[in-house]
């Protein structure tokens, strides 16, 4: 037998794995990286976080993602590279985190890598009669897994398509093992740059459970920001808190066919971006507008599309416990709006949960790389959506 083989038994076997899940989103501040201990898998799955940071892109590294994301038409040849580039800067990240934790790469079992998403395509979205869902994301996993010496998985998105998902959103799997309580209905709402919710029945029954994706989180206001401000992210959500909202504009961006689709259905930057908002102002006469009160009306429209579909899915005064994670969870304004809209729902963070919300979804890999090396697939009966699979192509160091 390959020794790598024997040595991915051998890890497979122990009590307990240390494993690095990997997230970078959207946002593309810089890289999440989770040093998780899990034991156990499927519902005895126990986890913990030992280290979290986000290790920091530079200008040029996020840049140069720019350069390829989200676009219809790029540079082929840049996209071939930026494949190996994402991958060895994102190894270089790992190694500098563990050196800083005093952490030695062979104490390490596996690696959880998500990638970098450059395009999502559902059918919904490209409307293409002879093509299925497609997503794409990229960042090697077979250079990380060479250059940390660290089994690697990766291309977790691929499977979910293949078994007839949109490769969107994964946090359902993680969600349910992670987060379920019998007794108690639950919604894992995470607000990054798309906002997307699990629920998560009481009663702990797999085939119950949905997830969704509802529309923007952050994108939005992120993209705005970068182009008009040239900051990442509106900080504390000053600038939307000094506007006011516009009703007219508010009303034509929530003019879009995506949010008359059934749950469950995913969605992206692909479709929520700045030429979006051009449209919208354009219909509702609002291309002078200032550009905090811009910024206050598109928050309104993600907290406004992010309640409507929890009413959708729970009735018009639902009452549900809702866990919140995401970047979108530090925007005060944003979050005593959802407040607002759902009085009857009591609002927390996964830290209440003992989760780091900023950690999570890099967390959430960690659990999917974890279940398809020690675990099985769940059974999710018939959820559409939710294809009962385990997730994520391995790679081998030597």
């Amino acid at each position: 037998m390959n020794i790598q083989i024997q040595n991915l038994y051998h890890k497979a076997q122990k009590d307990q794995r240390l494993i690095i899940g990997l997230m970078s989103g959207t946002s593309m501040d810089g890289l999440d990286i989770a040093l998780c201990v899990v034991k156990g898998s499927g519902p005895e799955t126990d986890i913990n976080i030992l280290e979290f940071k986000t290790g920091e892109y530079s200008d040029d590294f996020r840049a140069k993602i720019k350069a390829i994301f989200s676009k219809k038409q790029v540079d082929l040849e840049l996209v071939c590279l930026m494949n190996e580039h994402i991958a060895n800067t994102h190894a270089e990240l790992i190694n500098q985190a563990l050196k800083e934790w005093g952490y030695t790469n062979d104490q390490i079992d596996f690696i959880a890598s998500h990638g970098q998403t450059i395009f999502h395509a559902p059918k919904s979205l490209h409307q293409l009669v002879d093509y299925p869902n497609g997503t794409l994301q990229i960042g090697d996993g077979d250079h990380i897994a060479v250059k940390t010496g660290i089994i690697t998985l990766s291309d977790f998105r691929q499977k979910h398509l293949a078994a007839g998902g949109e490769g969107a959103p994964l946090a359902v799997y993680g969600d349910y093992l992670i987060f379920s309580k019998w007794g108690e209905d639950r919604v894992m709402l995470n607000i990054g740059g798309i906002a997307n919710f699990t629920y998560l029945p009481g009663n702990l029954n797999a085939s119950e459970i949905f997830s969704t994706d509802v529309g923007p989180g952050n994108t939005l206001m992120d993209q705005f920001m970068q182009h008009y401000y040239n900051q990442f992210y509106d900080n504390n959500g000053a600038v939307a808190k000094s506007g006011k909202l516009n009703e007219a504009l508010l009303k034509e961006l929530l003019k879009c066919d995506f949010f008359e689709l059934d749950f469950p259905k995913t969605t992206g930057p692909e479709l929520f971006n700045l030429d979006y908002l051009q449209a919208a102002q354009k219909q509702s006469s609002t291309l002078d507008l200032a550009t905090e009160e811009v910024m206050t009306t598109l928050c309104h429209f993600s907290a406004e599309t992010i309640s409507n579909a929890v009413k959708r899915c729970f009735g018009n005064e639902p009452n549900a416990q809702i866990f919140m994670s995401g970047g979108g969870m530090h925007n005060p304004l944003l979050v005593e709006l959802l407040r607002e809209k759902l009085p009857h729902c009591n609002f927390f963070t996964t830290d209440d949960l003992n989760i780091n919300p900023d950690a999570k979804e890099a967390v959430l890999f960690a659990v999917l790389a974890n279940e398809t090396i020690c675990g099985s697939p769940i059974n999710f009966g018939d959820r559409k959506g939710v294809p009962s699979i385990c997730m994520g192509k391995i790679s081998l160091p030597e």
